[in-house]
Order: structure tokens, then C-alpha cells, then sequence
């Protein structure tokens, strides 16, 4: 998805930044990190979101903002609901292959080869793994910034 094809800010079409269109690439950590920037979208644009969907009180009865908030909260739980599953599924992906380097290193020793690529492999893993605590930051913030604009117009439900 390239940055013209992202949905319009205050457009329906929000949960659509929620989940890729395609299967994710965990192999490359480039694109994987291309991929949770897209998918976080909706967090970066959710001051300006609720700026222009949340009303001040001067506009209260222009706009059905319980709708909004609500349409909102639904994208949000969304979004970070897949990026959760792509994070995690890329961990174990990718753990997976760190095992099997590992078996492979224990039989040949003297292969520095294997022994760079396990490497590789590790590091990109701990980056992998350093993607849930930026997960942790970022939604913290959305639900922050989501709670003080919406918190009189809609109360999420109690299991969440």
C-alpha cells in the first residue's frame, strides 16, 4: 500500500488500515517495519481524527459523536488487534528459524557461515521483539488521546 492509497482522514474507511492486503513478509525486517508503519496509521492521525469528528461543545449538535467515537474505538481495537497478530506471528516465525540455525550450528561447528546467518537471525528476532514494546507506546497513546475526547460521548464495553 503506498502512502496515496491510504483512506482519507475522517473517511469510513479507517478499519481498512487495520490489516494488510497481502501476507506479511517476516523474512525481510525492512519490510516489516514498512508494513507496522502503515498499519499505524490510524494511531498517527488520532489527535487530527478526533479534531475533525470529535465536536467541541459549541458544535455538540451537529454530529452524532457517540457514532463517531464508536466507529472510531471499533478501527482502533482493530488495528491493534492485527498489528498484535503480525508481530507475534513474525516472533514465531522467525524464532522457528533461529531453533533450526541453532540445530544445524550444534552439527557443524566450523560452518561460519551458518554461524553469521544464525546471527542475522537473532538480531532480527530481538528487533522483532522490540516491536511489542513499541506496540505497548503507541497504543497506549491512542487510547489515551481516545479516552479524552470520547470519554462522555461513548463507553467501550466492559470485557475489553
Amino acid at each position: 500500500m503506498l502512502r496515496g492509497d491510504w483512506p482519507a482522514v475522517g473517511s469510513s474507511r479507517l478499519s481498512n488500515m487495520a490489516a494488510p492486503s497481502g501476507g506479511v513478509n517476516c523474512e525481510e525486517f525492512a519490510e516489516f517495519q514498512e508494513l507496522l508503519k502503515v498499519m499505524r496509521t490510524i494511531d498517527d492521525r488520532i489527535v487530527h481524527e478526533l479534531n475533525t469528528t470529535v465536536p467541541t461543545a459549541s458544535f455538540a449538535g451537529k454530529i452524532d459523536a457517540s457514532q463517531t467515537c464508536k466507529q472510531l474505538y471499533e478501527s482502533l481495537t482493530a488495528a491493534h488487534a492485527s498489528r498484535d497478530r503480525v508481530i507475534k506471528n513474525c516472533i514465531a516465525q522467525t524464532s522457528a528459524v533461529v531453533k533450526n540455525l541453532r540445530e544445524e550450528r550444534e552439527k557443524n561447528l566450523d560452518d561460519l557461515t551458518l554461524l553469521k546467518q544464525l546471527r542475522k537471525e537473532q538480531t532480527k528476532l530481538k528487533w522483532m521483539q522490540s516491536e511489542l514494546n513499541v506496540e505497548e507506546v503507541v497504543n497506549d497513546r491512542s487510547w489515551k488521546v481516545f479516552n479524552e475526547r470520547c470519554r462522555i460521548h461513548f463507553k467501550p464495553p466492559k470485557n475489553e
